[in-house]
């Protein structure tokens, strides 16, 4: 894998082989003596030995990592496992011209990983106290560390247990790489377009001129056998004969010259290249392209994409087939459809509003939407985000970076892949409410980016953030002068979740004092028609003025008596924004010039309330204040492991059980029996009625395939029950869970469904009988917050009913889904877990069935420092 040092220079980490021997060796010989020293405490031992050890085939013990910068080794890392299995001995050598560049933290990431996957938890070794490089490393490296010095030498020791410290660092110093190395894409000092074409109308032809044409400040070049110069732009025949190495190269040639057109200009040391050419992906084209661009550092944008631009001044770079000249403004723009990125620059261009940087990733080999958002989080030309995703290849990243972002900037995103044609096989009902749809959405939610489901809806909420303040709330009053299009925009308004509340008495008498007798003061405020602009707008001032108000949506229409937002115009809103709805004009969205600036008027009521409902949820998600998963500290995780160690497939009752007690989750006392003997004692023991579930293999759903008996009171009559299912289920049976009845209530599920790319899904929503009948649930991606805990508690259609007067424990329900939360990032091998049916009432919650599915989970490290490919 390939990862980005601080300086933007791109390096390969790989685990070393037996055939990295030699070159392994030759870093360690080439040390310079101070190095050596400070690497061996003095002369080397047998360096033919320790290489030879070092670069053997990886195992449980021991295991090496080395970093190659153009191909040569520039750094090793590698450890031994010591007496004690959970700690290892660690080694780590950086060769001279590779120092300061970040190379051995880098290191130390990627082996951490591979420690942590081998159940290793802490790092030991000794190093000199007068090396303080190797002691920054230690303490950059953001995990818990000891040094204790005995003399000249100290003796180290490194926590691997990952924490939020650690994440924040690894964080910070890959958005300070990751810019470093995009300063090679988007403000490149030179740019050669490779397959420039003579032709106009093809696509290397318009990249040239478009980047001719548009003023880019730097060199540019082209590269054509056939041709000395075109659009004014001189040529080389090959990128070897270019007159100096481009920075940024733009490749535009058929797909099978690609991959060599990357190894020349890697050979000549070109940093970033844009592959607007297609056909690479699905062939081995695309590898070939990858494995030369990994060899000399280079970084990948496309292939099979529009290409990027940067409007900033200074730089001036149209590096597309984008039609016209780039339209300067401040939204950033990343799109994974060429078409989409076209279409919305074209539509901002019309809005008067521009990009200040538009990325097309294509097909995405490397640089994709995470390296924009760390970008933009920097840049002080965008105001604001837009991302058209197709897929996510860290998501998990991809919220952090993007709730980064989100806090200080709005993060707008198109909803794709909305239709679920096929759902994923599952056998609980939580795990069949984790569709992709579902997962993305919460993954949106949680990270504060705000969703829309088309261009249309993405521009209308774009307009209103770019001209208009965030409301202080989702308090909206409605003013007309037509009934009607008042009627409309205040249902239009309730639909996307804003509140029509009555305004006050003070409101209402200067409104009374405005308008005539048959006005309706109420909101929504009808104006009638008969009114003047300028009592239309003083009657938007009185509005404005209510303390209970937080926005302000104006549905007018010209009359013979005048044009209500001519009124509108020379009014000042302050800090509240004002939406216009103007029924009957042709675009959907367009800016009305009013005192304050501009004012988005909208062609529809639904477009105005939508675009305003955006910005409320979004004001509300960034005035919470950032919060940390609650501490547990009454969870058992080691016996929890001992229970799922080397287990697949469905838990038994008894171990499910014992799993959820692990985590303070509230389970219903339970016994399991294999035979009518065993059910008889544990009636005894429990006493009184008992609910009996048979357990067999394949039997999931127990009372849909009859495997419930409720209120069985005799012993006679558990023996027949028992007797019944045994010859039922035949071959399948496996025995009896036997509980105590529990008194009625309303009972909820609550569950966990795995997910290889975005981690575990948390699920909460009406169980029992109601789970498929109502099919009420809500989902968030684990790890959950108490404020997580509860939006998941509230995000039910029958949540008001369930948590108003005399309803749920609602800190009980919320207690068990932090928990559950806990288990899934405990626990990564649950890939299906089923609490269903929860009772819950006033008192609190109990857990009357739990179904565990565990499946084999390779360890992940969704944070490490690393390239998509």
């Amino acid at each position: 894998m390939a990862a980005v040092l601080a300086d933007g220079e791109v390096v390969e980490i790989r685990p070393l082989r037996p055939a990295d021997a030699p070159a392994a060796l030759a870093l360690h010989e080439g040390l310079d003596e101070r190095d050596s020293y400070f690497r061996f405490f003095g002369l080397p031992g047998r360096l033919d030995e320790l290489v030879a050890r070092m670069c053997a085939e990886p195992g449980p013990r021991r295991a090496a990592v080395g970093a190659f910068r153009h191909g040569e080794l520039v750094g090793v890392a590698h450890y031994e496992v010591s007496a004690e299995p959970t700690e290892a001995e660690l080694a780590l050598a950086v060769g001279s011209a590779a120092k300061a560049h970040g190379v051995g933290t880098l290191l130390l990431e990627h082996l951490v990983a591979l420690a942590r996957g081998q159940g290793i938890r802490r790092f030991t070794g000794q190093v000199l106290a007068e090396n303080s490089r190797m002691l920054r490393v230690f303490a950059d490296l953001g995990l818990p560390y000891l040094v204790s010095a005995a003399g000249s030498e100290c003796d180290f020791s490194i926590g691997l247990d990952e924490d939020e410290a650690f994440r924040s660092r690894l964080a910070e110093r890959e958005r300070i790489a990751d810019v470093a190395s995009l300063r090679h894409v988007l403000q490149p000092r030179s740019v050669a377009v490779i397959g420039a074409g003579r032709d106009p109308a093809s696509v290397g032809h318009a990249v040239l001129v478009n980047l001719a044409e548009g003023g880019y400040s730097g060199r540019l070049s082209a590269v054509n056998p056939h041709a000395r110069d075109i659009a004014g732009v001189p040529c080389a025949s090959s990128v070897a004969d270019l007159p100096e190495t481009p920075e940024l190269a733009v490749v535009c040639v058929p797909a099978p010259a690609v991959p060599g057109v990357v190894e020349e200009c890697g050979r000549r040391g070109t940093r970033a290249a844009v592959i607007i050419s297609a056909g690479l992906t699905g062939t081995g084209l695309g590898a070939r392209t990858v494995r030369a661009a990994r060899t000399h550092g280079v970084r990948l944008v496309g292939p099979n994409c529009v290409g990027v631009a940067n409007t900033e001044d200074g730089i001036r770079l149209n590096a597309t087939f984008a039609p016209g000249r780039m339209p300067s403004g401040r939204v950033g723009v990343v799109t994974q459809s060429g078409g989409f990125g076209i279409a919305v620059v074209e539509a901002l261009r019309r809005l008067g509003l521009g990009v200040s940087t538009m990325v097309s990733t294509g097909d995405k080999y490397d640089v994709s939407g995470n390296d924009l958002l760390r970008w933009w989080r920097e840049d002080p030309r965008t105001d604001l985000a837009v991302l058209y995703l197709e897929s996510f290849g860290n998501p998990r990243k991809f919220a952090r970076i993007a709730r980064d972002l989100a806090r200080v900037k709005p993060v707008l995103a198109v909803r794709t892949g909305q239709t679920e044609t096929a759902r994923r096989a599952a056998a609980s009902h939580t795990a069949a409410t984790a569709t992709p749809a579902v997962t993305r959405d919460a993954l949106y939610e949680q990270a504060g980016v705000i969703a829309v489901d088309s261009v249309t809806e993405l521009l209308e909420a774009v307009a209103a953030l770019s001209w208009q303040p965030l409301p202080a709330g989702r308090r909206v009053a409605v003013l007309s002068n037509a009934g009607g299009a008042g009627v409309l925009a205040a249902d239009a308004c309730a639909r996307h979740g804003l509140e029509l509340p009555d305004l006050s008495p003070g409101t209402v008498s200067r409104l009374r004092e405005l308008l005539p007798a048959q006005a309706s003061v109420r909101n929504p405020v009808d104006t009638t028609a008969a009114v003047t602009a300028e009592v239309f707008g003083a009657c938007l001032d009185a509005v404005l003025a209510d303390d209970g108000i937080d926005a302000v949506v104006v549905a007018g229409v010209a009359t013979a008596v005048g044009d209500p937002l001519t009124g509108v115009a020379t009014r000042h809103a302050g800090d509240k924004p004002v939406l216009v709805v103007r029924p009957g004009q042709l675009p959907f969205v367009e800016p009305l010039l009013t005192a304050d600036g501009l004012v988005p008027s909208y062609a529809d009521a639904l477009g105005a309330a939508g675009a305003l409902g955006s910005l409320a949820r979004y004001a509300a998600w960034r005035a919470e204040p950032d919060e940390a998963p609650p501490r547990l500290s009454d969870v058992d995780t080691a016996a929890a492991r001992r229970i799922v160690a080397g287990a697949t497939g469905w838990l038994d009752p008894l171990d499910a059980t014992r799993l959820l007690r692990c985590f303070g989750i509230p389970v219903v006392a339970t016994r399991f029996a294999t035979d009518a003997d065993e059910a008889v004692d544990a009636l005894r023991e429990l006493g009184g009625p008992v609910a009996v579930k048979a357990c067999a293999t394949g039997l999931v759903h127990k009372s849909s395939g009859g495997g419930v008996a409720l209120d069985v009171r005799g012993e006679n009559q558990l023996r027949e029950i028992v007797h019944r299912w045994r010859d039922r289920f035949g071959d399948q049976w496996r025995g009896v869970v036997v509980q105590p009845m529990v008194a009625h209530a309303r009972e909820v599920l609550a569950g966990i469904a795995g997910d290889d790319v975005f981690g575990p899904l948390v699920v909460f929503g009406l169980g029992g009988v109601d789970t498929d009948l109502v099919a009420d649930r809500a989902a968030r991606l684990a790890p959950l917050t108490s404020r997580d805990a509860d939006l998941l508690l509230s995000g039910l259609r029958s949540s008001p009913h369930l948590f108003g007067p005399g309803g749920f424990d609602r800190a009980a329900l919320r207690d068990v889904l932090v928990r559950l939360s806990r288990l899934a990032e405990v626990l990564p091998e649950v890939a299906e877990l089923d609490l269903n049916p929860v009772v819950a009432h006033e008192g609190g919650c109990l857990v009357l069935d739990a179904r565990v599915r565990l499946a084999p989970h390779t360890p992940a490290e969704p944070f490490l420092r690393r390239l998509r490919i």
